[in-house]
């Protein structure tokens, strides 16, 4: 298998492909035609060199996507406002969803699939506009529910059950707090996948992954190949969301291993293991992505029985997708990608994909990164 480089996430009613520094999101309008809308954008470590260092450059990339993924999914939205009841239902668990790392993939149209550019009216949509300090707010306000669900709580119900035990030992702490972290992750997963809209969402991630590797197989680009190809790819956010919890249970352990607090205060006790935490997870974030770049990478048996955990848990994340979905997400990896010339085994910038970046159909982020 050869790594593309592509990814993205899938949004209402489609799907969010990204190439370097062009992203598109193909969305199918209530009456069938798809709408493919191609931007531009910067990572700020193009001009902040060190950002884009290893192990730094993990938590970098994840606000990042955040940023992006927070776009697409209310552009996508967008669409649904003419569209039937369950459609408006979507469009209400995409505003109301915290954005969370995917990924998947873009080029020019394919023959059968009918695509259309964006229209003035959509272009100045509301969601088509949203300010730096909007995007900012939603991006902390995404990170700050991530933290307190996953990082606050877990210490907070590892605090209590001290308490409770007389327990006083780094490794009963750090087990004990990895397996309530664990099983919130998985019940969160698990609950949300049930939401009958989540799932429809899950089916054209199913789509972004089969389209993916369709093409890292080596396979031309279309239905029937995409259809065939597995749902289940090893950079997948959701691989990475776990990386995050098993790298976290290994490093804070070690931190567990030193006194940072030998007060009686169970209060500053609790507030000093989560500072911790808090400090602790840009370099947690680094190591996951750092592992997820690897495995996407290396068909290493090593590598690949580590990132078995992480596909085992897209069984929860992704869906079968039908045709239409797949179709959604062929037209976003033709806006971005070339995926001829890699099949053909072009490399650099020749692989950007056959759309014009021009006009209403391009947004340019700030100079900051993506209007951050």
């Amino acid at each position: 298998m050869k790594n593309s480089g592509i990814g993205g996430q899938a949004v209402m009613e489609g799907v969010m492909m990204r190439n370097k520094n062009r992203y598109a999101v193909a969305c199918r309008k209530p009456d069938g035609e798809i709408v493919v809308d191609v931007k531009e954008t910067h990572s700020v470590s193009e001009k902040v060199k060190f950002l884009g260092w290893p192990f730094i450059r993990g938590a970098v990339n994840l606000i990042e996507s955040m940023v992006i993924g927070i776009k697409a999914l209310t552009y996508s939205a967008d669409f649904l406002e003419d569209g039937t009841d369950a459609q408006k239902d979507a469009k209400k668990v995409a505003e109301d969803t915290p954005a969370t790392p995917s990924e998947s993939v873009v080029t020019t149209p394919s023959e059968g699939i009918e695509v259309a550019e964006v229209s003035d009216n959509a272009a100045q949509k509301p969601s088509q506009t949203m300010t730096p300090f909007a995007i900012f707010c939603t991006v902390a306000l995404s990170l700050a529910l991530t933290i307190a669900l996953f990082f606050f709580l877990p210490v907070l119900i590892t605090g209590g059950i001290e308490s409770l035990t007389g327990w006083d030992s780094p490794l009963a702490t750090s087990a004990i707090e990895g397996i309530v972290r664990m099983i919130i992750f998985i019940a969160y997963v698990a609950g949300i996948s049930l939401m009958p809209d989540i799932k429809r969402v899950y089916c054209y991630h199913g789509a972004e992954h089969k389209t993916i590797n369709c093409i890292e197989h080596g396979l031309p680009l279309t239905v029937e190949n995409a259809r065939s190809s597995s749902k289940e790819h090893k950079r997948c956010g959701t691989s990475f969301l776990l990386l995050v919890m098993v790298i976290s249970i290994l490093v804070f352990s070690v931190v567990n291993c030193f006194p940072l607090y030998e007060g009686d205060s169970a209060v500053i006790k609790l507030l000093v293991r989560f500072g911790t935490r808090l400090l602790l997870l840009p370099l947690v974030a680094g190591l996951s992505y750092e592992f997820l770049r690897l495995a996407g990478r290396s068909d290493n048996k090593l590598v690949n029985a580590l990132s078995r955990p992480g596909l085992w848990m897209q069984a929860l994340t992704t869906r079968e997708p039908d045709d239409s979905m797949l179709e959604c997400a062929i037209a976003s990896v033709e806006a971005v990608f070339d995926w001829k010339a890699f099949l053909n085994g072009e490399t650099g910038n020749d692989l950007s994909g056959g759309a014009e970046t021009g006009g209403h159909a391009t947004e340019q982020c700030g100079g900051s990164g993506c209007g951050l």
